[in-house]
């Protein structure tokens, strides 16, 4: 994040914590395009993962370091673009306690949710809703700081779409790891998603039954990649022996790699996040988490499962079948070399 510099005209700041997860940031996405639409001049604080994902937005992210004191540092040195009179402003897409300490720390004002006891360290609290999506629920948050900004009305629901915006070098990373794993330019492929991390009720969020379903797909003449991250790559093949492995993609390119795909197979996870984020073919593949929370948004995605009953490799296939041929489009955006 840049030092102080000039706002554009009628700009208002606006410093957002971006969620912790990658899932819960692609979910934000609506939010925050809407908020910088209506005239927020917005200057990110996130992990560091951020940075690359976030790339075609053109929003200044801080990577935030290590431990409230030293968050609060960065926080207060790395301000962006800021007015000449008034306390800084922020908004906490977080529901910790100890973002919302390093805000205070750092004397920023911060709007956010009346959670884990951390009242008296907001400038602003408002109470997080039961029964919707998270989505909804970001979407509600920042429109409630649109309002304490004083920006102009904000619409009551959400769009239909994400709205990651990918760069041409994660397009550009995304076809050179293809070409690497030997998948050819014409070569029809399936994303699968089989990890995924936290658990819900104590229950690990992980379908036993990917391995079956790379064999199915397969079968049919589709090729199967996993992206995995650090440390995943034998967990990933463990998982779908027969995919071919893309190791070591920033989140960028993984999400051209979903662009690209005939579609995405994945657990509730931030894969599954990204591949909706792109407009993307996704089915989430739901056991023990709730769907109507965290289901993939966008006007491609599906899902099947939950209510702590997974689905089985048949129906996940029905439910593939339903989204096929929507993934052909996207397919020509990725640059894959021959």
């Amino acid at each position: 994040m840049p030092a102080a510099s000039p706002l554009p005209s009628g700009g208002v700041p606006l410093t957002v914590r971006l969620p912790n997860w990658v899932g819960d940031a692609c979910m934000a996405l609506p939010a925050l395009r809407e908020l910088e639409a209506r005239g927020a001049v917005l200057a990110l604080a996130a992990r560091g993962w951020a940075t690359d994902l976030l790339a075609g937005h053109g929003w200044p992210v801080l990577a935030l370091p290590a431990g409230l004191r030293a968050g609060a540092a960065a926080l207060r040195q790395a301000d962006g673009p800021r007015q000449a009179d008034g306390p800084r402003r922020g908004l906490l897409l977080t529901n910790s306690l100890s973002s919302a300490a390093a805000f205070r720390l750092a004397g920023i004002a911060a709007l956010g949710h009346r959670t884990d006891g951390r009242s008296l360290l907001l400038g602003r609290g408002i109470g997080k809703p039961d029964g919707l999506h998270e989505v909804e629920v970001f979407w509600r948050l920042a429109g409630a700081a649109a309002h304490w900004l004083s920006l102009p009305g904000w619409p009551a629901a959400p769009p239909p779409s994400l709205g990651l915006v990918l760069t041409g070098a994660h397009r550009q990373a995304a076809g050179a790891a293809l070409a690497a794993a030997s998948l050819a330019p014409d070569r029809p492929y399936v994303v699968l998603a089989p990890l995924a991390a936290g658990t819900a009720g104590g229950v690990p969020k992980l379908w036993p039954r990917f391995a079956e379903l790379d064999a199915a797909l397969r079968a049919r003449g589709w090729e199967t990649v996993v992206c995995p991250g650090p440390g995943e790559e034998a967990a990933a093949r463990a998982a779908a022996p027969g995919a071919r492995v893309l190791p070591g993609l920033k989140l960028g390119a993984y999400a051209a790699v979903c662009e690209g795909a005939r579609a995405t197979v994945a657990n509730d996870s931030g894969p599954m996040h990204l591949a909706a984020a792109v407009d993307a073919p996704v089915v989430g593949v739901f056991g023990p988490s709730d769907p109507s929370r965290t289901r993939p948004w966008g006007p491609h995605a599906g899902w099947i499962g939950g209510a702590g009953v997974w689905p089985s490799v048949e129906q996940v296939l029905d439910r593939l079948d339903g989204l096929d041929g929507q993934g052909t489009a996207a397919a020509s955006r990725v640059a894959r070399p021959v």
